[in-house]
Protein backbone atom coordinates (compact mmCIF):
# COMPACT_ATOMS: atom_id res chain seq x y z
CA UNK A 1 0.00 0.00 0.00
CA UNK A 2 2.81 2.28 0.64
CA UNK A 3 4.72 1.66 -2.70
CA UNK A 4 1.25 2.50 -4.52
CA UNK A 5 0.63 5.53 -2.45
CA UNK A 6 4.60 6.80 -3.18
CA UNK A 7 3.70 6.09 -6.82
CA UNK A 8 0.49 8.36 -6.46
CA UNK A 9 2.54 11.28 -5.31
CA UNK A 10 5.28 10.99 -7.53
CA UNK A 11 2.75 10.53 -10.53
CA UNK A 12 1.14 13.80 -9.18
CA UNK A 13 4.48 15.37 -9.22
CA UNK A 14 5.27 14.55 -12.95
CA UNK A 15 1.99 15.52 -14.25
CA UNK A 16 2.42 18.77 -12.97
CA UNK A 17 5.75 19.34 -14.11
CA UNK A 18 4.72 17.96 -17.62
CA UNK A 19 2.24 20.90 -17.72
CA UNK A 20 4.61 23.73 -16.78
CA UNK A 21 7.39 22.37 -18.98
CA UNK A 22 9.86 20.14 -17.50
CA UNK A 23 11.14 22.07 -14.75
CA UNK A 24 9.43 23.58 -11.48
CA UNK A 25 12.17 26.42 -11.23
CA UNK A 26 10.49 29.76 -11.58
CA UNK A 27 7.50 28.78 -11.35
CA UNK A 28 4.11 29.17 -9.35
CA UNK A 29 1.87 26.37 -8.07
CA UNK A 30 -1.13 26.96 -6.25
CA UNK A 31 -2.06 24.20 -4.37
CA UNK A 32 -5.42 23.21 -3.11
CA UNK A 33 -5.51 20.94 0.12
CA UNK A 34 -3.45 20.27 3.12
CA UNK A 35 -5.79 17.60 5.27
CA UNK A 36 -5.29 13.97 4.42
CA UNK A 37 -9.10 13.83 3.91
CA UNK A 38 -11.97 16.27 3.42
CA UNK A 39 -13.73 17.04 6.78
CA UNK A 40 -10.53 17.14 8.64
CA UNK A 41 -7.67 18.95 10.03
CA UNK A 42 -5.79 16.15 10.46
CA UNK A 43 -2.23 16.16 8.07
CA UNK A 44 -0.72 13.24 9.35
CA UNK A 45 1.20 11.09 6.70
CA UNK A 46 -0.94 13.77 4.28
CA UNK A 47 -0.24 13.03 0.46
CA UNK A 48 -1.11 16.87 -0.13
CA UNK A 49 1.98 18.35 1.87
CA UNK A 50 4.32 15.82 0.87
CA UNK A 51 3.58 16.47 -3.02
CA UNK A 52 3.38 20.42 -1.88
CA UNK A 53 7.01 20.53 -0.12
CA UNK A 54 8.15 18.35 -2.98
CA UNK A 55 7.32 20.90 -5.77
CA UNK A 56 8.68 23.23 -3.38
CA UNK A 57 12.11 21.70 -2.95
CA UNK A 58 12.18 21.35 -7.00
CA UNK A 59 12.17 24.78 -7.06
CA UNK A 60 8.14 25.95 -7.44
CA UNK A 61 6.70 28.92 -5.74
CA UNK A 62 4.09 27.00 -3.97
CA UNK A 63 1.01 28.41 -1.96
CA UNK A 64 -1.59 26.62 -0.31
CA UNK A 65 -4.85 26.70 1.50
CA UNK A 66 -7.13 24.69 2.73
CA UNK A 67 -10.33 25.30 4.63
CA UNK A 68 -9.80 23.39 7.99
CA UNK A 69 -5.67 22.39 8.13
CA UNK A 70 -4.34 25.46 7.73
CA UNK A 71 -2.92 25.55 11.20
CA UNK A 72 -1.64 22.10 11.64
CA UNK A 73 0.15 22.98 7.70
CA UNK A 74 1.90 25.51 9.21
CA UNK A 75 3.30 23.99 12.29
CA UNK A 76 4.34 21.20 10.00
CA UNK A 77 5.77 23.09 6.73
CA UNK A 78 6.29 26.90 7.99
CA UNK A 79 8.61 27.38 4.65
CA UNK A 80 4.98 27.34 2.37
CA UNK A 81 3.18 30.27 1.78
CA UNK A 82 -0.19 30.03 2.51
CA UNK A 83 -3.29 31.71 1.17
CA UNK A 84 -6.65 32.49 3.00
CA UNK A 85 -8.90 31.35 -0.23
CA UNK A 86 -8.99 28.95 -2.76
CA UNK A 87 -8.80 31.96 -5.23
CA UNK A 88 -5.47 33.48 -3.47
CA UNK A 89 -3.98 30.26 -3.47
CA UNK A 90 -4.96 30.13 -7.42
CA UNK A 91 -3.33 33.68 -8.31
CA UNK A 92 -1.14 33.99 -10.73
CA UNK A 93 -0.06 29.79 -10.41
CA UNK A 94 0.89 28.10 -13.36
CA UNK A 95 -0.27 25.05 -12.24
CA UNK A 96 -3.04 24.44 -10.14
CA UNK A 97 -2.93 21.08 -7.89
CA UNK A 98 -6.13 20.10 -6.52
CA UNK A 99 -4.60 17.76 -3.47
CA UNK A 100 -7.94 17.69 -1.13
CA UNK A 101 -10.94 16.38 -2.42
CA UNK A 102 -13.43 19.53 -0.37
CA UNK A 103 -16.54 20.36 -1.83
CA UNK A 104 -15.30 23.78 -2.00
CA UNK A 105 -12.70 22.67 -4.48
CA UNK A 106 -15.06 20.27 -6.48
CA UNK A 107 -17.62 22.99 -6.96
CA UNK A 108 -15.13 25.51 -8.35
CA UNK A 109 -16.20 27.10 -11.54
CA UNK A 110 -13.09 27.03 -13.56
CA UNK A 111 -14.26 29.87 -15.84
CA UNK A 112 -13.79 31.97 -12.57
CA UNK A 113 -10.82 30.02 -11.65
CA UNK A 114 -9.14 31.34 -14.58
CA UNK A 115 -9.36 35.13 -14.09
CA UNK A 116 -6.67 34.50 -11.56
CA UNK A 117 -4.48 32.44 -12.95
CA UNK A 118 -1.26 32.40 -15.26
CA UNK A 119 -1.94 29.41 -16.65
CA UNK A 120 -4.80 27.46 -17.07
CA UNK A 121 -3.59 24.42 -15.83
CA UNK A 122 -4.62 21.56 -13.37
CA UNK A 123 -3.95 18.55 -11.71
CA UNK A 124 -6.59 16.49 -9.86
CA UNK A 125 -4.96 15.20 -7.91
CA UNK A 126 -7.83 13.19 -6.24
CA UNK A 127 -10.36 12.43 -9.24
CA UNK A 128 -12.71 15.29 -8.06
CA UNK A 129 -13.46 16.86 -10.78
CA UNK A 130 -15.13 16.95 -14.25
CA UNK A 131 -12.51 16.79 -16.82
CA UNK A 132 -15.11 17.91 -19.39
CA UNK A 133 -16.05 20.73 -17.83
CA UNK A 134 -12.64 22.22 -17.09
CA UNK A 135 -11.37 21.29 -20.50
CA UNK A 136 -14.27 22.85 -22.06
CA UNK A 137 -13.38 26.43 -20.21
CA UNK A 138 -9.83 25.72 -22.02
CA UNK A 139 -7.72 24.03 -19.06
CA UNK A 140 -5.38 21.85 -19.64
CA UNK A 141 -6.32 19.14 -17.27
CA UNK A 142 -4.06 15.98 -15.98
CA UNK A 143 -5.49 13.50 -13.20
CA UNK A 144 -4.39 10.10 -11.77
CA UNK A 145 -5.83 6.92 -14.18
CA UNK A 146 -7.25 9.66 -16.93
CA UNK A 147 -6.29 11.00 -20.01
Amino acid sequence: MDAINGRCRSRTIDLARELVGGSFGGHRVGVLGAAFKPGSDDIRDSPALDVATAVQRLGAQVTLYDPEAMDNARRNCPDLKYADSMMEAARDADVVLLLTEWQEFRDADPEIMAKVVAQRAVVDGRNALDPARWRAAGWRYRALGRN
